[in-house]
């Protein structure tokens, strides 16, 4: 993604979407950020998740605070428990 004025006025618009994502409609917000991550806007983006999820020895710019690090062959696992957690899934207890 190119850094100009056109990428800092989609970051307006896309961060209003996910304001309405998150705030308005209750939804979660989980940012995987994978390395390299430098672009300002794009690791701004990944900084307004609700959680954030990285990859250990991630290279990241303008980092914020993360919620977890977890490694590529893990991260299926962790995402269906975090959704689970978060009840993500109301449909899988109706099919038993």
């Amino acid at each position: 993604m190119q850094e100009g004025s056109l990428s800092l006025m989609q970051m307006d618009k896309i961060s209003s979407a996910l304001y309405n994502h998150q705030i308005n409609q209750k939804l979660l917000y989980v940012a995987i950020l994978i390395s390299p991550t430098t672009g300002g806007v794009t690791t701004s983006f990944g900084m307004l998740g609700d959680i954030i999820i990285v990859e250990p020895k991630s290279y990241l710019a303008f980092a914020g605070l993360l919620d977890s690090i977890v490694s590529r062959d893990s991260l299926k696992h962790f995402l269906s428990e975090l959704f689970k957690f978060h009840g993500c899934f109301p449909w899988i207890e109706n099919e038993n």
